[in-house]
């Protein structure tokens, strides 16, 4: 969704409504009716000229060997067709905006494309944030100190399951776990999940996202903090 304003960057929403920052405010009046809400724009998010075959090949050409979208920013909208997550109603790709499975197209041209370069087909990953700026029920687990866990019970572990046993990413790119330790993300029992007993098992790598706890820790490969620059090569 924060494509459609294309103004400044991805934490769009978070710089409006949560910082309140007067470049953006600005934008908004300048842009927008009284009464503007963020969510206003997601009615706008066609994904009209969209073709996933045209990027997998692209991506190919280039030498890419994997391919990984944004499941869902911070925003908490979902790209995918998430509809049997109660949570995530008329907040994701079908049920609003574009009305097409976006990641659902691109994971399927993905494992269909094959790369001149190895002669295999693409690999297939997803980014996907843990946290969600707004949400009501984050908000409520915040506030008791991340003792309660309904955020992540009821829209967190359910994205993250869907998404593997639908698409069968090969790569997991976790963000959005800053605020909270990995014991209230419940990070090791779907890691152990996704690691052992998922479809894709045995190609599986994953970042070190996972709580505040473990940043450039653990992970099949590491990235810190962003922009993370170690200045040598690493040895995972």
């Amino acid at each position: 969704v924060f494509s459609v304003p294309s103004f400044n960057n991805e934490w769009f929403w978070q710089h409006f409504r949560g910082d309140k920052e007067a470049d953006f405010v600005e934008f908004i009046q300048k842009t927008e009716a009284p009464r503007f809400a963020y969510q206003d724009y997601a009615h706008r998010f066609d994904a009209y000229f969209y073709n996933a075959t045209e990027w997998t090949e692209l991506f190919a050409n280039s030498g890419a060997q994997y391919i990984v979208l944004t499941s869902k920013h911070h925003e908490g909208f979902c790209n995918w067709d998430s509809r049997n997550i109660p949570t995530t109603w008329n907040w994701n790709a079908m049920d609003i905006g574009p009305k097409r499975d976006i990641l659902g197209e691109l994971a399927n041209a993905t494992k269909s494309t094959i790369s001149p370069t190895t002669g295999k087909a693409l690999h297939w990953g997803v980014y996907h944030s843990l946290l969600e700026w707004f949400n009501p029920a984050y908000e409520m687990d915040k506030a008791n100190g991340f003792n309660t866990t309904v955020f992540t019970d009821t829209k967190t572990m359910p994205e993250l399951y869907d998404l593997v046993e639908k698409y069968e990413p090969e790569l997991i790119w976790s963000d959005g776990a800053w605020e909270a330790p990995d014991r209230y993300w419940k990070s090791v029992d779907f890691l152990s999940w996704y690691a052992t007993n998922s479809s894709v098992a045995d190609t599986a790598v994953w970042n070190d996202r996972w709580g505040n706890d473990n940043n450039c820790k653990h992970g099949a490969f590491y990235n810190c903090q962003d922009r993370y620059q170690p200045g040598k090569l690493q040895k995972k």
